[in-house]
């Protein structure tokens, strides 16, 4: 029977549950009007009429708040209060208007067929819950059952294993560690708290444990890494909990649901919580076009920009292929907010202008910008363009369509610059802090490092020498660098534009700088592997790269500070006239690539003093 059931279409299963839902109905109402018969006079047609407007609204109501399709194994207190109250409402508005409609009428009647029906149909699903649940696990052989330990017993382990508990699958929990002796010997959901960590490796060879899941979200990245070891050495792959709001609303699946202790975890960055009410203040309503859409950052701002009810988003890149991906990934929880995808280059200004002047935008993320290091010193003519010319063009093109705010997407390695990638992006901060002084739009710039897991860092490139077995490679073992998630640089990009209003260059906390030579040995260590499986070498530091990144020089000391992740630096500015005739002087040059570079590198170190 089970079986049959879920092999029925989502209509099916609906009209199934109706018809169990109109016995409820018909039966609580019955035997209320059964049980008052001798107390009170009350028409069969009043107890017939009722019963049918009562069930009508109630199929109104759960179709329109699709409760009855969200009822499932996987339901939780949500979902079940959710429907008890719709049948609930549905009796009282029945009873008011029956009430209008009927010369004679019983509150103790109404009361009783209200509670009775709730009740009925709830107990209708948890029983459906109840069969499924004790189907599924005489389906499911011990022997067959993916065993796992569950790691934490607090807050975050107690939701896990009621989340657990509900979602039937070949997975079996057969121990859970804490480090709290407190906890030791505490029965969570069916599964005792056996005792800390210590016993992890003891605990995988009695149970033969195929997976550890950590349940602390707050656990410090050196508790990760002495988890990772010991798994690695048994051979049990380890995942985290996922995100506590979806556990608790039901998303959680054992098989689907699992994530990865990833890189950000050892690296022990937390999430950043911000004020979400500056941030929709900031976005709600309001047509929003980000130059680079297609890229790591420009297509994590587009990600971040829609969750606070944009009117529009128009995504601007020169690359057809990942504008085509982030407007078709976006689409799909476009909810109200209207996409735009425009192939457009930077470099062309008359198309730039043309494109403001159409769609009208109220702020403009720059993100589009050349940012390989060693790449921008074998082509720096191509730098010069797409950075500086490119920042020119929307800047220019910002004033000219009366934009109200432009938010240039800068970097650490526009400090002191000693390559042209890094030059460029200085000069492209000079324009914005420069085109702010004559127009009446606002201009700002944000500054920050590395992020984790962009198309030009160095852990796409650590994950393909692992899967080929190695070895890694870094250019030199002192090299350090800053490092910060994608998303979390994307929040606070926007959350900084939301403070700006002359011409600032804000600075983003990137924390401590982390060796590049331990994030090697980190990512060594996620992918199962030891440093005596995969070698990690040092190969030479490359054309223009600098052993230590800095976010701000001695001469740019923090202003003030807006924010626990957000300063303002006394950053230098300069005219705009001085730095067109700059820009007029290289566009008109006929240098070759190594006097160009020369020439932006020493124009950029000359700013900041």
């Amino acid at each position: 029977m089970v079986d049959q059931v879920q092999k029925l279409n989502k209509m099916q299963k609906l009209m199934i549950w109706h018809a169990v839902d109109l016995v409820s109905f018909v039966t609580s109402s019955v035997l209320s009007y059964l049980f008052f018969l001798s107390l009170i006079h009350l028409p069969a047609t009043y107890v017939f009429i009722y019963t049918l407007l009562a069930f009508a609204i109630y199929v109104l109501l759960s179709s329109i708040l699709n409760s009855s399709t969200k009822i499932n194994r996987y339901s939780g207190m949500i979902d079940y209060t959710l429907l008890f109250l719709i049948s609930l409402l549905s009796g009282a508005v029945s009873g008011g208007l029956s009430l209008i409609a009927f010369d004679t009428f019983s509150y103790r009647f109404t009361v009783l067929a209200m509670i009775g029906t709730a009740l009925m149909i709830i107990s209708t699903r948890l029983l459906w819950q109840t069969i499924y649940l004790s189907k599924y696990k005489t389906r499911n052989n011990d022997d067959e059952m993916k065993h796992v330990i569950l790691i934490g017993a607090g807050d975050g382990g107690s939701i896990f294993m009621n989340s657990y508990r509900r979602n039937p699958n070949k997975v079996k929990i057969v121990a859970i560690l804490d480090d709290d002796p407190y906890k030791k010997g505490l029965n969570i959901g069916g599964v005792k708290v056996l005792g800390d960590l210590s016993l992890l490796p003891q605990v995988i060879e009695t149970y033969d444990v195929h997976e550890a899941i950590v349940a602390i979200p707050s656990l410090d990245p050196v508790s990760y890494e002495e988890i990772l070891k010991l798994c690695n050495q048994h051979k049990v792959d380890v995942y985290k909990m996922p995100k506590v709001e979806d556990v608790l609303i039901g998303n959680y699946r054992p098989n689907t649901s699992k994530q990865k202790v990833n890189i950000s975890d050892l690296l022990g960055r937390q999430e950043v919580l911000l004020d979400e009410t500056r941030l929709r203040n900031e976005i709600e309503g309001k047509t929003i076009l980000i130059t680079g859409a297609g890229g790591s950052i420009g297509s994590e701002i587009s990600r971040q920009v829609s969750q606070f009810n944009p009117k529009k988003i128009v995504l601007l890149g020169h690359g057809e292929n990942s504008i085509y991906l982030i407007y078709h990934e976006l689409l799909k929880n476009a909810g109200m907010v209207n996409y735009v995808p425009v192939i457009a280059d930077v470099q062309d200004y008359s198309r730039l202008l043309s494109v403001f002047k159409e769609e009208k935008p109220d702020i403009v993320y720059h993100a589009a910008a050349h940012k390989h290091v060693p790449l921008m010193e074998s082509n720096p003519v191509e730098a010069f363009k797409n950075n500086i010319i490119g920042t020119y063009n929307v800047a220019k093109a910002v004033n000219q369509a009366r934009v109200g705010k432009m938010v240039m997407i800068s970097t650490d390695k526009a400090v002191r610059p000693p390559n042209v990638m890094g030059a460029t992006k200085r000069v492209a901060e000079l324009i914005v802090t420069g085109m702010n002084q004559i127009s009446d739009s606002v201009y700002c710039a944000v500054r920050f490092g590395n992020v984790l897991g962009s198309r030009g860092s160095v852990i796409p490139v650590f994950e393909k020498q692992i899967a080929q077995g190695g070895p890694l490679t870094v250019t030199d073992f002192r090299m350090t660098r800053y490092f910060m998630t994608i998303p979390e640089a994307s929040r606070l990009v926007i959350y900084a534009g939301a403070y700006a209003h002359n011409g600032e260059v804000f600075i983003l906390d990137m924390g401590e700088p982390v060796k590049i030579v331990d994030l090697a040995k980190k990512m060594i260590l996620l992918s199962g592997h030891t440093e005596n499986e995969i070698e990690i070498k040092e190969s030479g530091i490359r054309p223009g790269e600098k052993l230590y990144e800095e976010l701000l020089t001695s001469s740019e000391l923090v202003d003030n500070q807006l924010d626990d992740k957000i300063f303002v630096g006394k950053v230098a500015t300069m005219p705009l006239e001085e730095i067109e005739v700059f820009i007029e002087e290289l566009h008109h040059s006929e240098d070759d690539g190594r006097k160009l570079k020369e020439k932006i590198i020493s124009f950029a170190n000359q700013s900041a003093n």
